[in-house]
């Protein structure tokens, strides 16, 4: 489903999150997560239906509340690869929040970035969520009571929009995207409309792709790659 304005964004706690992640991650949940499952795994009664619509639109769980191959790659991630594929979700899922901001960006930018979210009244838990999440995969290293924020020019939303690009730009962007992987496609419609960045931007960039790119499509030995090629042609 990913973020988006169209849908309710997710505003439940970030903790919330991140423990579903990592007791599925080391010990393992029952399936579907039902409202039952979440309150055994620590979620707290008030919070489960947020949690859950959470889960949900972060694509975590599917429609059925059963895991989806987003968290079982984290799940299976080893150790020293697991922050990598957690920024690589993170990118993925908040693809149109980031095509505004960084996630290093100071928190009053972060905060104007989700002022068009649904429900309104929530969005200072929606930037809560999205700053823990982004300081749990090392996307952000400042601690919310005592990193001092980045000064940044303040500009409102419709200033710093990226102009419509020509309708023929658009469908050669939906043509490029089709059959690629969620991820990969998400983070291509991110790339500026302008045509300029920063050279700091760029080398984000690189680094989020290769990611998701080692995030979406799993690395094989030559040997096994030919034996899937000869399968598919069988």
């Amino acid at each position: 489903m990913a973020v988006s304005i169209e849908v309710s964004a997710p505003y439940a706690p970030p903790s919330a999150i991140l423990d579903i992640i990592d007791r599925y991650r080391n010990m393992g949940l029952t399936r579907p997560f039902t409202a039952d499952v979440l309150v055994r795994a620590g979620v707290s009664e008030s919070l489960i239906p947020r949690t859950l619509q959470a889960l949900t639109v972060l694509e975590l769980i599917d429609d059925e509340k059963n895991p989806t191959e987003t968290l079982e790659g984290l799940r299976r991630a080893p150790g020293p690869e697991f922050k990598k594929q957690l920024a690589a979700w993170i990118s993925s899922v908040y693809a149109d929040v980031m095509s505004f901001v960084e996630a290093s960006d100071d928190e009053s930018a972060i905060r104007d970035a989700f002022r068009s979210y649904k429900p309104h009244g929530q969005q200072t838990r929606m930037v809560t969520l999205f700053l823990g999440l982004c300081r749990a995969a090392g996307l952000r290293e400042d601690d919310q009571s005592t990193a001092p924020s980045r000064p940044r020019a303040r500009t409102s939303r419709a200033a710093s929009k990226p102009r419509s690009p020509p309708k023929t730009q658009q469908l050669a962007s939906t043509e490029i995207s089709r059959g690629l992987p969620p991820a990969i496609a998400g983070l291509i419609k991110s790339l500026p409309e302008s045509g300029t960045w920063t050279a700091d931007r760029r080398e984000k960039f690189i680094k989020t792709f290769t990611a998701v790119l080692d995030f979406s499509i799993r690395v094989v030995e030559k040997k096994e790659e030919e034996a899937d090629a000869s399968e598919e042609h069988l």
